[in-house]
């Protein structure tokens, strides 16, 4: 009788786990499908967290090997395949041009030169596709959209105030400029206030005026000639050997001409900044019985490519005076400079009126 009743006390307390069971089974549905779902949402997390992964050991695969940043225009490859971005390839390039020495790979110290060395097109398509913080906003989207979303959707973009003709010196977040321009108090400024603001402006615009006035009071005269000439890089025969550019000898106004220019003028190692100039001067090679006045000005051309705004400057030759001072050749900024020091020759046109009484 005990061990009766122990089996059937035991079968008592099982039958309510039983329907418990088939209860939960009903309302929730079947454990197996219960453990597939979890098994779908683990996958669906893991898929997830991968790509963030994977991105960031691209960035850190495909960044460039001088400043370990992601290229954001051409990439440039050793033939060893290192990885360098345009500006850090041309700056590599330049600073040995500098030094009077062959440039090399950062990573492999193999030697490298514009002919040598080759866009990798492959990596430059990958990398438009990463993703890349908003300077701005910090969310993250793809480096071929990210320039148009900074200059023209993002909210949070720098913007100056639409009055800051007339003098609003206001900068900030885009989103905020309607609520500053309700408050913004220049637009009641007196006539006065204002005419301040303008007389700046007034100044920039009047200066451009007088450049493009003066070259076309210059193409009026009877005697002008352009050259289109190169220049190639020399070593002087100091102690300590300096990098200069030269053209050859080219004729104009029945006389011979050189054009010659330096790195960094006043500074005695160009390598140690960051900040470069170029400047040139127009040298005359021979005698001269009269002086000759003569306007110059140095355009890109039409075998060259560098960026630069047009500036016309003046000498009077004589045969004491042969050699202009030197001037700054206008270029866009130390990138352009880096860049036409990292070529083998320097291409531009130069024009020149001479000034007949």
């Amino acid at each position: 009788m005990d061990m009766a009743e122990v089996e059937a006390s035991s079968s008592n307390t099982d039958q309510p786990e039983v329907e418990n069971v088939e209860k939960s089974e009903e309302l929730d549905g079947p454990s197996p499908k219960k453990r597939k779902i979890s098994n779908q949402v683990v996958l669906y997390q893991s898929t997830d967290s991968k790509p963030d992964k994977l991105e960031q050991r691209l960035g850190g695969i495909l960044c460039c090997a001088v400043c370990l940043d992601l290229p954001k225009a051409a990439i440039y490859q050793c033939t060893n395949g290192h990885l360098m971005c345009a500006g850090c390839f041309t700056h590599v390039l330049a600073d040995a041009r500098l030094r009077d020495e062959q440039a090399t790979c950062p990573n492999c110290r193999i030697e490298i030169s514009k002919s040598s060395a080759s866009r990798n097109l492959a990596v430059e398509k990958a990398v438009r596709e990463l993703p890349s913080e908003c300077q701005f906003c910090s969310k993250e989207f793809p480096r071929n959209t990210l320039e148009r979303h900074e200059e023209t959707v993002c909210d949070e973009r720098i913007t100056s105030c639409s009055f800051s003709r007339i003098g609003c010196p206001w900068r900030g977040p885009y989103h905020e400029a309607p609520e500053h321009e309700k408050e913004c108090a220049h637009p009641h400024r007196s006539g006065a206030e204002v005419m301040e603001a303008l007389r700046v402006i007034d100044e920039i615009s009047l200066e451009e005026k007088r450049l493009y006035d003066s070259i076309f009071d210059l193409l009026s005269y009877e005697k002008i000639i352009f050259s289109d000439l190169q220049m190639k890089p020399y070593r002087t025969d100091e102690f300590v050997h300096k990098l200069f550019y030269e053209t050859s000898r080219f004729a104009a106004f029945n006389n011979q001409w050189v054009v010659k220019a330096r790195i960094n003028n006043n500074q005695k190692d160009p390598t140690l900044s960051l900040e470069r100039e170029m400047k040139y001067q127009l040298i005359l090679k021979t005698k001269t019985t009269v002086p000759l006045n003569v306007h110059f000005l140095v355009l890109r051309g039409p075998f060259g490519d560098m960026k630069l705004n047009a500036k016309i400057y003046k000498f009077e030759f004589t045969d004491q005076e042969n050699e202009s001072q030197y001037v700054g050749l206008p270029l866009a900024d130390t990138a352009e400079c880096n860049r036409l020091l990292a070529a083998k020759a320097i291409n531009f046109r130069l024009i020149m009126f001479l000034v007949t009484k």
